[in-house]
């Protein structure tokens, strides 16, 4: 599907992707997706809600992951990680409290909105070893064996090159590092009504 897209095509699904987390940074998940988000969402996908006790209530109500990356595999103290689409960086800050003061967490995201949102949080969690940026998950601003771990939750079923983007995280993982990814896979074919390749992307 990738490949058969024009550049105009792949222009207009970029833009209605950032349009539509600008819309959730602005207004919360629950008013554009239609499965659990926020604190329903974290409670539905066995977070560990102890650890997000003194998070804003803006950053819960931001939430709109599909699942929980962190129930595939430790993270340890010390360790660098990455978040590919951080959003309002629930999941990134969340990592930062698991790595500890000698660990380091980035987050990115190609919407500047979700950036100022999860940056916002930083000060009001007294965190130190966590940044956001924008960037893309298909060309990662980091060299190569920077992280320990890459984390993302339901961002690459929105790529437009699944495969680059994969590689990317694999390049930026140190031998022997982590990927922990939680995302939606279709398991049959899309009604006709449903395959438009624009309209239906990011719903």
């Amino acid at each position: 599907m990738e490949s058969s897209l024009t550049e105009k095509e792949a222009a207009l699904i970029r833009k209605s992707i950032r349009d539509k987390y600008s819309q959730v940074a602005a207004a919360g998940a629950a008013s554009c997706f239609k499965y659990p988000t926020g604190e329903a969402g974290l409670k539905q996908q066995q977070y560990p809600l102890d650890l997000l006790r003194d998070f804003p209530p803006a950053l819960i109500d931001s939430f709109c992951g599909v699942g929980n990356p962190f129930s595939l595999g430790p993270i340890h103290p010390g360790e660098a990680v990455l978040d590919i689409g951080c959003g309002g960086g629930l999941d990134t800050l969340l990592a930062a409290r698991m790595v500890g003061p000698g660990g380091r967490v980035v987050g990115i995201d190609v919407t500047r909105a979700m950036i100022d949102k999860a940056s916002a949080s930083i000060a009001v969690l007294g965190l130190n070893n966590v940044t956001f940026q924008l960037g893309e998950a298909e060309s990662l601003p980091f060299p190569d064996n920077a992280f320990d771990v890459v984390i993302s939750n339901g961002v690459f079923n929105l790529t437009l090159d699944k495969a680059k983007a994969l590689k990317e995280a694999h390049r930026v993982l140190n031998p022997g590092g982590r990927l922990l990814l939680a995302d939606m896979v279709l398991t049959a074919e899309l009604p006709p009504d449903k395959a438009g390749k624009i309209e239906n992307w990011h719903q």
